[in-house]
């Protein structure tokens, strides 16, 4: 055993699974679940969006025009940013203003409307979340 795994394990004690999504995500990070069973789930799924809305009148959204959280990796990859609540989006939205709102949608919706090249990562910053390269966003959209 090495000493990092000491560590992961105390972040993942720390972490208080607030939903049944998070609880997956934990068990699929622990190997009690196959990433397979996990991605099945997902598909119908509500995970929530940050996104900046264009019109903001008196907080109310118009969906067409919101426009959804990405960063650029290193190697040039956008990537666009989802989390299992609202509650987890706060602290990492702060960084980027205009992004206090989102929507809660299907997993399978934001999939349909990820353009090709694009990767996923669901709760960036916290222990417990995935990352999912272009490639594997596609090949879900395929599916």
């Amino acid at each position: 055993m090495h000493a990092g795994s000491d560590k992961v394990k105390h972040m993942h004690d720390s972490f208080d699974a607030r939903n049944e999504l998070e609880q997956k995500l934990l068990a699929t990070q622990e190997g009690q679940l196959a990433s397979e069973a996990l991605m099945d789930y997902l598909m119908d799924t509500q995970i929530f969006m940050p996104v900046k809305d264009s019109i903001g009148i008196e907080g109310f959204t118009s969906s067409n025009k919101a426009v959804p959280l990405t960063l650029k990796t290193e190697d040039d990859i956008e990537v666009l940013i989802l989390f299992t609540s609202p509650e987890r989006a706060k602290d990492f939205v702060q960084d980027f203003p205009g992004y206090e709102g989102g929507l809660l949608a299907e997993f399978s919706w934001v999939l349909e409307r990820t353009g090709s090249g694009i990767g996923i990562s669901i709760n960036p910053n916290w222990p417990v979340g995935m990352d999912l390269e272009p490639d594997m966003v596609q090949q879900l959209k395929n599916n």
